[in-house]
């Protein structure tokens, strides 16, 4: 397996292929994605320096027969939307506190067809544990007298989203910069040629500044030194954006 895997966007496929079939009602992913970005947009809140924060956990409501549909895709899905929703953060220039969570519930009020969005932020613990999947789904709950379900978390990785490409990092060390050398090269005459270090350190992952020229951004603040990447995380450096995601390691080989 090489430093850098290119991680192929199959997610993309799925959204549209989740409820293939099943056009006579029921709640459609492009819904749920808009009502996401709404509900971000609605949630933001403008602090210092003009920067303005936006929500990162999202709960979505759903009426029973529309939860088992998305139930059986809940992962994917709900990782997908994530993606949806952090490609709306970095088109309005809005600052992330932590990782991104999509999780459904079900709602046994609702009507086939509706669902309702409660958006917050939220802050990432600071307790040195590793972190839980960025997406999840809560399953229905148990009937009285059964055991609570348990879903084992998939393991996470580092991933860069850069230029509609994904790098999967799969070393504790990664420079990005403008040099051929560079473990991943940055086609951008204001990015130096070692420009900025991934790092990844007792569970935790680093955005490191290698003396840059311009100087590097992550959520629009200049690194000194080093800042924690969480996921959902904007890097800048140059004219390049890049967002930091922690996403469910893939098994194999070389993509």
């Amino acid at each position: 397996m090489g430093l850098v895997d290119n991680v192929e966007r199959g997610l993309e496929k799925l959204v549209t292929s989740v409820f293939r079939g099943s056009s006579g009602g029921g709640i459609q992913p492009v819904e749920i994605a808009s009502k996401l970005r709404n509900q971000m947009d609605r949630g933001t809140l403008t602090v210092a320096q003009g920067r303005t924060t936006a929500p990162n956990k999202f709960t979505v409501a759903l009426a029973p027969a529309d939860y088992d549909k998305v139930e059986k895709y809940g992962t994917a899905l709900a990782e997908e939307l994530c993606d949806v929703v952090i490609a709306h953060a970095k088109s309005q220039h809005y600052t992330l506190t932590g990782r991104v969570e999509v999780v459904f519930e079900q709602d046994a009020d609702a009507r086939e067809g509706n669902l309702t969005v409660d958006a917050r932020i939220a802050r990432d613990s600071a307790a040195p544990r590793a972190p839980r999947p960025s997406t999840t789904t809560e399953a229905p709950a148990p009937s009285p007298g059964s055991p609570p379900a348990t879903v084992a978390a998939p393991k996470l990785q580092p991933v860069l989203q850069m230029n509609g490409k994904r790098y999967g990092l799969n070393s504790e060390s990664i420079i990005l910069g403008r040099s051929s050398e560079a473990d991943v090269e940055v086609d951008d005459t204001g990015v130096s040629r070692k420009h900025l270090e991934i790092r990844s350190e007792h569970g935790k992952v680093w955005a490191v500044d290698l003396g840059s020229t311009n100087g590097s951004y992550v959520n629009g603040q200049k690194v000194d030194g080093r800042a924690e990447l969480f996921d959902g995380s904007i890097i800048s450096m140059g004219r390049t954006r890049i967002t930091f995601r922690m996403l469910p390691q893939r098994t194999g080989g070389q993509q």
